[in-house]
């Protein structure tokens, strides 16, 4: 984002907030012209980030910093959502941050892969300068259909 996000906010690394950050995001989406099943994989894609940085950066803490930014793009593919979550937490290495092997039945662990699955792009970095990390995802509105 290189302008100033049209929609931001600061969220503290509680889980009781997901499920409005969800539907926000969710409802912002759907006002952009996302069709349901696209806002649903963005809010789905927000949540997931919400909880990997509340669980695994904070580890856990309530008091932890997130900033989530919402800025609708347009790029050579058409009308898109740009998403930026950042925060304060560890740094890890972008490469290490992957999902765990589908092969391995058991609850919990998909974040990532869900995320990388239901956007169009998603990409982790280090915030420079400062602690935490930054995650951007984006999302592309599918061509309207003709009838």
């Amino acid at each position: 984002m290189t302008s100033p996000p049209d929609l931001s906010v600061e969220l503290v690394s509680n889980p009781l907030y997901l499920c409005g950050v969800r539907e926000m995001a969710s409802q912002i989406a759907k006002r952009l012209g996302f069709t349901d099943a696209q806002c649903a994989q963005i809010a789905l894609a927000i949540d997931e980030a919400l909880a990997n940085i509340m669980k695994h950066g904070y580890e856990k803490r309530m008091d932890g910093r997130i900033w989530l930014k919402m800025q609708p793009i347009t790029d050579a593919s058409g009308q898109a959502l740009e998403i930026v979550i950042e925060d304060e937490a560890k740094q890890v290495d972008p490469c290490q941050i992957k999902s765990r092997n589908l092969e391995d039945i058991r609850p919990g662990g998909l974040g990532v892969h869900i995320i990388k699955e239901v956007m169009d792009e998603v990409r982790y970095e280090k915030r420079v300068g400062t602690a935490g990390m930054r995650l951007t995802m984006i999302k592309r509105q599918s061509p309207p259909k003709t009838p």
